[in-house]
């Protein structure tokens, strides 16, 4: 958590995190390039430059991808989601120094505008219907704005539902980069291993979301048994609830996290992190609050509250448990940072 910008908080972790990431990427280009040269020693180096900074873009960004549904499928991959934002700033400018090294190459010399050419030029390769260039250069617009809005300062000023659902335009790239490659290298190189590598990628990511998605069915299917008051509904039974130990669920659409704390305490408040919609019951209960297990933002469950100095709130829910050990929740959410005296066992 910060509770003031900064230009970018590296902590020892981060440090560590990204001089492994910069030494792995200048790794792979060497290997790349030290290959491509002992099998086509007439390739200049501009050539290989330009398809290593491709290559090396394109798996970083199925690697991006990839680590959302690990994350969710097992915990121990959430260090790399905590660090998901460099991944994906070291992915564009790898994807616009391919970008860059491809205008240069064949884009400029004539007297059309190098970036209108990118729109009506076949850039040396076999001219298609599909403008695999432009779908390209499309994706590497999304790429910047993602990158360019990948700070604190951005997701507070446009609050975390809009950051999220622009930076969720990922898919939107992938999609339209897919496409680049498809129309674009693969019909002029048709190497079998290509076209496999591709095709596995694609494979693996929509497998893994799936994936991911049905491992948590029970959280997002809706609570549907209603209590005597129809103002409540049964979530759980007193039972089911494991001290410390948050329990998510989904009321009229909207994600709960109940917790059962200090021996006989059960407080609810809203599933979703204010940071980056992070999922409040998949983390842990810590120094006395609901901490987020994607970038560690708190919340006090009576509250929906951050420790002072931060100043997020959640939404909070009424709670109360009859005489059958059942817990009810109100259906509908408190304005944020509403305290609620919670619900005794």
């Amino acid at each position: 958590m910060s509770a003031s910008y900064k230009a970018v908080g590296w902590n020892a972790f981060k440090k560590r995190h990204d001089v492994v990431l910069i030494l792995s990427v200048l790794l792979f280009l060497a290997i790349f390039i030290g290959i491509g040269l002992l099998r086509q020693p007439k390739l200049t180096l501009e050539i290989l430059l330009m398809r290593a900074f491709a290559i090396a873009a394109i798996t970083l960004l199925h690697v991006i991808l990839a680590i959302g549904p690990l994350a969710r499928i097992d915990r121990r991959w959430l260090p790399l989601l905590y660090n998901r934002r460099h991944l994906g700033v070291t992915m564009f400018v790898l994807a616009l120094a391919h970008s860059v090294l491809a205008i240069i190459t064949y884009h400029t010399g004539s007297d059309l505008h190098p970036i209108l050419s990118v729109f009506v030029s076949d850039a040396g390769a076999r001219m298609t219907a599909v403008p695999f260039q432009a779908l390209g250069f499309l994706a590497l617009v999304i790429l910047f704005i993602m990158a360019a809005t990948s700070h604190d300062f951005w997701l507070t000023n446009l609050t975390a539902p809009v950051w999220k659902t622009l930076h969720m335009s990922v898919y939107v790239a992938y999609v339209l980069l897919v496409g680049h490659v498809a129309f674009g290298v693969l019909q002029s190189e048709t190497a079998a291993l290509n076209t496999t590598l591709m095709g596995a990628g694609i494979l693996g990511l929509t497998g893994l979301h799936l994936f991911a998605a049905w491992s948590q069915r029970n959280i997002d299917n809706d609570i549907e048994t209603t209590a005597d008051d129809s103002e409540y509904a049964v979530v759980c039974r007193v039972a089911d609830l494991e001290e410390n130990v948050p329990l998510g669920a989904s009321l009229h659409g909207e994600r709960l996290a109940l917790l059962l704390y200090e021996g006989n305490k059960v407080s609810c408040v809203s599933g979703v992190c204010q940071h980056q919609n992070g999922p409040l019951a998949e983390g842990q209960f810590k120094y006395g609050c609901l901490t987020c297990p994607w970038h560690g933002y708190q919340y006090k469950p009576h509250d929906g509250t951050s420790p002072e100095p931060f100043t997020e709130k959640i939404p909070t829910f009424d709670v109360k448990i009859d005489d059958q050990d059942r817990v009810l929740v109100r259906k509908h959410p408190n304005p944020a940072g509403t305290p609620v005296e919670p619900a005794l066992i």
